[in-house]
């Protein structure tokens, strides 16, 4: 796993390239808090895992390729979990008039220089979308939503 300092200068660097976001978290995909600048870090770890661990399976269950990325908006901003390679997550939190497109053009950056820190630029292990490890059992049957 990477220096806390690397994973923290590169959130920081994150913060700096899109102003509008508010909160920055690196996650290992078993909870641990590799680099953070959020007020509850355990917590926003274990629930970013979760979020990828449930979008890696909806993408997969729902026919609809490989997990990116999910978005979520609320009244006051948004919260986006991005995969880091095969072990980590990305979580960043935004106020209301953040460019959206921005924001996934700079976090997916971000999680390709991440994934090198992390991973030491290891490639995702097959079948996992994502590069996140989950032990939630796959869906049966596996067809597309209408």
């Amino acid at each position: 796993m990477a220096a806390e300092e690397d994973v923290l200068a590169e959130l920081k660097g994150l913060r700096l390239r899109v102003p509008q976001l508010t909160g920055a978290l690196a996650a290992s995909t078993d909870g641990l808090v590799l680099g953070s600048d959020v007020g509850d870090p355990e917590c926003a770890a274990a629930l970013a895992v979760v979020a990828l661990g449930v979008c890696v399976r909806l993408t997969e269950a729902t026919g609809l390729g490989r997990f990116q990325d999910v978005l979520v908006r609320g009244e006051r901003g948004y919260v986006a979990t991005y995969a880091v390679g095969p072990s980590a997550a990305l979580a960043l939190t935004a106020g209301v008039r953040v460019d959206v497109d921005r924001l996934h053009r700079e976090a997916r950056a971000s999680c390709a220089r991440l994934a090198k820190l992390v991973d030491g630029g290891c490639p995702r292990p097959e079948g996992v979308s994502g590069g996140a490890r989950h032990r939630v059992p796959r869906p049966r049957p596996r067809r597309p939503w209408s």
